[in-house]
């Protein structure tokens, strides 16, 4: 008895996989300025504000994420209280309100008058 061909199945799904990846190129020729590491905190901090998306004012203030890039270096993703965006401590900044305990970048932080303060 012959062999039969395979459905091509497989194939319409590596093309819808290519679409997929080809839509957030342009995303990427943005970045090729940038160093690996800044330009990767910068695609993750688009995906946190897409996957939070209106939730975002209810997480303002808040840490998101701490990650560990080194022995001596911690990484803090987190939502400025004031601006609103998704920001990471070695890029913006963290400052800590004394008063509020919520986070602020040090753009804010500098404009309500806060000493900045690196965690």
């Amino acid at each position: 008895m012959p062999r039969t061909k395979k459905k091509t199945a497989d194939r319409s799904r590596k093309s819808k996989d290519r679409g997929f990846l080809d839509d957030s190129g342009n995303d990427e020729m943005e970045d090729q300025d940038l160093p690996s590491d800044e330009a990767g905190r910068l695609k993750i901090k688009r995906n946190y504000e897409d996957l939070l998306g209106i939730r975002i004012e209810k997480l303002k203030g808040r840490i998101l994420n701490r990650e560990k890039i080194n022995k001596s270096i911690d990484g803090i993703y987190f939502i400025c209280f004031e601006c609103k965006k998704v920001s990471h401590n070695l890029d913006e900044g963290i400052v800590e309100d004394p008063q509020t305990h919520l986070y602020l970048c040090n753009a804010c932080a500098k404009e309500k008058g806060l000493k900045s303060a690196t965690a």
